[in-house]
């Protein structure tokens, strides 16, 4: 029995890679896809505000709501902390990178991986109430910046509209570092890859054909490492998009869309809400795909 079914799989291949493809399909389309559409649908249900109850009865005023100043506000706070985050792991990344793929060997690289990566094995929660202790009034993030003698620049930055607060922990800012930290090693190893790839002929040919060393980088290097800073975009800014913990943990009070959708289904009990809420990452981060896919970023996947 077992032999005639092997002689037939191996005659059509074709029913064997169905045999391999079909169960995780069927989870992925009935349990991931199947749960999503449920939980925009119950966007369309109306929420009673005096008795705290959830109808069937269809309605467009939860979307429309998401147009409201206050909610749009959370919409463009969220994006502006996504797209911020996403430039910065970028511009620290890069050149951890760029050391990593092009001057390390051996042990040497092996080290280096395991440095970016043991944050990454560390608790979320963990590390985020870690920079909770760091950021707060008399803790080590502040020593430094007395040491340095950048208490005035802190000062200054803390002032600023849109990214001020009391406090590190209390500041945009804050909480603006504290994305970096947990998102970074999501950029760099995309961004590795990319230049693990870059072929060193190319390179040679350029000086062959007297270019500068930052000729060179500027011409080659960078172009051809843009889809793996794109591919390592696509986790900071769909990450920092969707968190809903460090808003609550760093910063001023003030919620993202993460928090907003926490807060309308487990505090309020306003699903069709926090669904519609939903919604707008799924757009955002279906937007950005579109946009990085131009920069070859599945490519680098």
């Amino acid at each position: 029995m077992m032999r005639r079914l092997a002689t037939l799989l191996y005659r059509r291949p074709n029913l064997y890679l169905a045999m391999l493809l079909i169960p995780p399909l069927i989870w992925f389309g009935a349990i991931y896809l199947g749960s999503l559409l449920a939980l925009l649908w119950q966007g369309f249900y109306t929420f009673d505000d005096f008795t705290m109850a959830v109808t069937p009865e269809l309605t467009l005023a939860n979307f429309a709501a998401l147009l409201q100043p206050s909610n749009f506000d959370i919409i463009l706070r969220t994006l502006g902390m996504a797209v911020a985050v996403s430039i910065a792991s970028a511009v620290l990344a890069f050149p951890i990178a760029y050391y990593m793929a092009r001057y390390t060997r051996g042990s040497t690289k092996a080290f280096f991986y395991i440095a970016v990566m043991m944050p990454m094995w560390a608790s979320y929660i963990v590390k985020a109430y870690a920079w909770t202790l760091l950021l707060a009034k008399g803790g080590v993030a502040q020593w430094f910046v007395q040491q340095l003698n950048l208490e005035p620049l802190l000062q200054w930055l803390l002032g600023i509209p849109g990214v001020g607060g009391s406090t590190l922990s209390t500041s945009h800012l804050g909480r603006f570092m504290v994305f970096v930290y947990i998102w970074l090693p999501f950029m760099i190893l995309p961004i590795q890859a990319a230049l693990e790839r870059l072929p060193p002929s190319l390179l040679h040919a350029s000086a062959d054909l007297g270019a500068r060393p930052r000729q060179t980088f500027v011409q080659v290097t960078l172009p051809l490492a843009v889809p793996g800073i794109a591919a390592g975009s696509i986790f900071t800014f769909s990450l920092t998009l969707g968190d809903f913990i460090v808003p609550q943990l760093v910063g001023p009070p003030g919620y993202f869309i993460g928090s907003m959708v926490y807060a309308q289904q487990g505090a309020i009990g306003n699903m069709p809400m926090a669904a519609a809420f939903t919604l707008v990452p799924i757009m955002l981060i279906a937007v950005y795909l579109t946009l990085v896919k131009r920069l070859g970023a599945f490519d680098a996947l």
